[in-house]
């Protein structure tokens, strides 16, 4: 697995945890960290973004 490939899993990961805490307990993590769409926290939502379209590769890989 390169590198890019495990970066876009952790970000993956930490998206899917995000949604999992607001699913659950109403509770934003990347706000509560960041703030409330802030410039970082936008970064952070494209980053995550980016890394879920980039997991689609990775179902294809062999």
């Amino acid at each position: 697995m390169k590198v890019i490939d495990k970066i876009a899993l952790i970000l993956i990961i930490i998206g899917a945890i995000n949604w999992g805490l607001i699913g659950i307990f109403n509770f934003n993590l990347v706000a509560a960290i960041f703030g409330d769409m802030t410039l970082i926290s936008r970064i952070v939502y494209g980053l995550v973004g980016i890394s879920g379209l980039w997991g689609i590769k990775l179902l294809f890989d062999d």
